[in-house]
């Protein structure tokens, strides 16, 4: 199912793109700090995107002498990489963006010339810059908001498959922590915006620039919030997290249930990859079969141990006669 992943990756990587050209034409119009702040906030999650799509090429790459069962695990690597670097950077400069505006008295610069890169932009600009922003975050709404829909659509079919109870299951339980990463910051991004953009109309209606202040500083807590969370999920399947036990108490039964086994003396899974899991197991077969027999009846337990749970990539069964 890597190409469902990659599908959401390349939605999100497109709506922060569409959203940095919108903040930084934002930007030249105003010649505000703040829209080029935003600007390279928005910058930095496309960037986020480039790692995930990095992840899944790499994690496609045939297994080798040195790593046997492939690199699947480059995708646990990349999407905790993306969830430092949205703690450290999407964060942290939202956050003492707006602390330093509260501080200041949320004071904004007045609209002029733009410098970017030692060059002026004296942009005439026919309207008052509050609209400017406004209209900007709702055309960054609308591009997050099919950026979301999209890496929600991958996640409940997911949920519907595995028969999680909900997100906050799906959030502890899935391997396919790049859907689950660009899931997680279109769903913050979104919320982000909007956060701003009730505090840029409560700072015109109320007079008072502090809510548009106060506004950066809970995206910037929003930002940190969920990106320990990301990383807290990426450390489990980095380690090596195993399924839940109910699959592997299921898988478990299914193997005991052929007659010529006598007993599981040891079984163990861990996920080698979004959605592909290894099995081992230890097989006490009857006494009286011989090496052909024994042979036939690992076929067939390989067999229904992948027919059972999908995301079997790897079985071995060591027989115990």
């Amino acid at each position: 199912m890597a190409g469902a992943s990659t599908g959401v990756v390349l939605a999100a990587m497109v709506a922060n793109a569409g959203i940095a050209v919108l903040k930084f034409v934002g930007f030249l119009l105003t010649g505000s700090p703040s829209m080029l702040a935003e600007t390279y906030h928005s910058i930095s999650d496309t960037g986020n995107q480039v790692l995930l799509l990095v992840g899944i090429k790499y994690s496609q790459r045939e297994p080798t002498q040195s790593h046997p069962f492939g690199y699947g695990k480059a995708q646990f690597f990349y999407a905790f990489l993306v969830s430092v670097l949205l703690f450290g950077i999407a964060g942290w400069e939202s956050l003492t963006h707006g602390y330093e505006k509260l501080t200041h008295g949320g004071h904004e610069s007045e609209p002029g010339a733009a410098e970017f890169l030692g060059i002026t932009f004296d942009v005439p600009l026919p309207v008052d810059p509050f609209w400017v922003s406004v209209a900007v975050l709702l055309g960054g709404i609308a591009f997050e908001t099919y950026a979301f829909l999209k890496a929600r659509a991958e996640l409940r079919r997911q949920i519907d498959e595995y028969g999680w109870s909900g997100y906050r299951e799906a959030f502890r339980r899935t391997s396919d922590l790049t859907t689950l990463t660009a899931f997680t910051e279109d769903t913050v991004a979104l919320a982000g915006l909007s956060v701003a953009l009730v505090g840029i109309v409560a700072a015109r209606l109320l007079h008072d620039p502090i809510y548009d202040a106060a506004g950066a500083i809970v995206i910037g807590v929003l930002l940190m919030l969920f990106a320990v969370l990301l990383a807290v999920e990426n450390k489990r399947l980095i380690v090596g997290e195993s399924l839940n036990e109910a699959v592997e108490a299921d898988l478990r039964d299914a193997i005991e249930s052929f007659d010529r086994v006598r007993h599981v003396d040891a079984f163990r899974t861990v996920f080698i990859g979004p959605r592909e899991v290894l099995v081992t197991a230890d097989v006490s077969f009857a006494p009286e079969m011989d090496t052909g027999e024994v042979d036939q009846v690992i076929e067939r337990i390989e067999s229904v141990v992948r027919e059972r749970e999908d995301r079997v990539a790897i079985v071995y069964v060591e027989p115990e006669v």
